[in-house]
């Protein structure tokens, strides 16, 4: 039996992204992606299409965890921060400036909201980079990285697959097979993935609907 028979609070509920959200670098690049389903008070799927890889610069993504409209309030306040600091500099900015923008608006609300990110991407001064803010506002300088509540089920498939020094081709590999994983497990996780790939020539988009991830368990 459904368990909104038992509970009707989940109508004023905050809407989640559930989420799994992952960044990994390689020689040259980054690769970001992450699901696009969004509930409602943990059970009840409201959107299977929203997408969680957010541009904040030319060569510069973030993925938004919990809770979604304070992680999109996040974002846009970054966005508008960071296009002023670019102009200040006048230069693309860093990496690192993105993901210390966002780590501070998260130290500062960190009484008030709930929402962590990956921040990832290419500048010239360090190459690719990927860095994660937590939900306080702490901030993490990883090869790679995975987020939201889909990533529990697969902390032993990363660690057991993730090899430093791979190549492009063999990220998306590992960051496909790990958000099909998550999302086979993880009953707000699924949809279809949004994937970017983002390197010193530019950025590559690209979408890969549920039906075509790779299937890891028959019915």
């Amino acid at each position: 039996m459904s368990n909104f028979s038992h509970n009707s609070d989940w109508r004023s509920s905050a809407y989640s992204t559930g989420t799994t959200i992952i960044a990994v670098e390689f020689n040259g690049g980054v690769i970001v992606a992450s699901d696009s389903r969004v509930s409602v008070g943990g059970t009840y799927v409201c959107s299977r299409i929203i997408n969680k890889v957010v541009q904040v610069d030319e060569r510069v993504f973030c993925c938004m965890a919990g809770s979604l409209a304070d992680a999109q309030a996040v974002t846009n306040a970054a966005k508008y921060q960071l296009a002023f600091h670019s102009v200040e500099m006048g230069e693309p900015p860093l990496v690192l400036s993105a993901a210390t923008i966002l780590k501070e608006i998260c130290y500062k609300n960190r009484d008030d909201m709930s929402a962590g990110f990956i921040v990832a991407g290419w500048d010239r001064k360090k190459g690719a980079q990927v860095y994660t803010v937590s939900l306080g506002g702490m901030i993490t300088k990883q090869p790679f990285t995975v987020g939201g509540s889909g990533s529990t089920y697969i902390y032993g498939y990363v660690d057991s697959a993730f090899k430093i020094g791979m190549t492009q081709e063999e990220c998306l590999h590992f960051t496909v097979n790990a958000l099909a994983l998550a999302m086979e497990r993880d009953n707000v996780s699924g949809g279809l993935v949004n994937l970017v790939i983002v390197t010193e020539r530019g950025v590559e988009r690209s979408i890969i609907p549920g039906n075509k991830l790779p299937q890891f368990f028959s019915e």
